[in-house]
């Protein structure tokens, strides 16, 4: 059993179905079940993309650069509205204009250490409505980068990044910000459908 107000996460099945919850605290290990996660990567009004650094105590992928700020919607929330949630907790400010750029996104990466990352992840972006000030618990350092500069950086493989960034940087359209917005109908069902699951045993 979680513990009151602990931060829980979606399980899914391999067709993307909620199968239950469990605990954010302990979901990531050698053998991390299959769970709902969303990346988000924030611009502002010149076109630059907010990159950061994971802080450097985090569990997974410690003090890496990747996208703006990743989280976890909980029972009951969808992934758009838990980008809105989170962009506050995570980098300090709100955000606008969140639009789903890759609704079907999934990956599996293992650390050094055999720690492994395993989710469906739809990936969206979103306008910063203000200064950006991360949350030390959650980001060691945040720049804010041209797309084109950026986007050229990870591709050809000069630009350090997190696994899951690489990838769907890979995906993105050249503009993200110009293209329209995803089908949200290629979600996951549980993305889609969010709803209250009873927590895994």
């Amino acid at each position: 059993m979680s513990a009151p107000g602990q931060e829980l996460v979606v399980l899914l099945d391999e067709a993307g179905e909620a199968v239950g919850t469990t605990a954010k605290s302990g979901v990531h290990h050698a053998d991390t079940p299959l769970h709902l996660a969303f990346s988000c990567y924030v611009f502002d009004d010149e076109g630059r993309v907010l990159v950061t650094q994971r802080a450097l105590h985090k569990p997974t992928w410690p003090g890496e650069w990747t996208n703006s700020f990743c989280g976890h919607p909980g029972p009951g929330e969808t992934p758009a509205d838990a980008v809105r949630r989170r962009a506050p907790q995570e980098i300090g400010v709100g955000v606008s204009d969140v639009r789903l750029a890759l609704p079907a996104f999934r990956y599996r990466a293992v650390m050094a250490n055999g720690v492994v990352e395993n989710e469906m992840c739809p990936v969206y972006t979103a306008v910063a409505t203000g200064p950006v000030v991360p949350d030390p618990a959650e980001v060691e350092q945040a720049v804010w980068e041209p797309w084109a500069e950026f986007r050229r950086g990870v591709l050809d493989g000069t630009r350090a990044i997190s696994p899951w960034c690489r990838d769907q940087v890979a995906q993105l359209p050249e503009d993200p910000r110009s293209a329209p917005a995803a089908d949200p109908a290629v979600l996951p069902p549980a993305a889609r459908h969010p709803r209250s699951h009873q927590e895994t045993p």
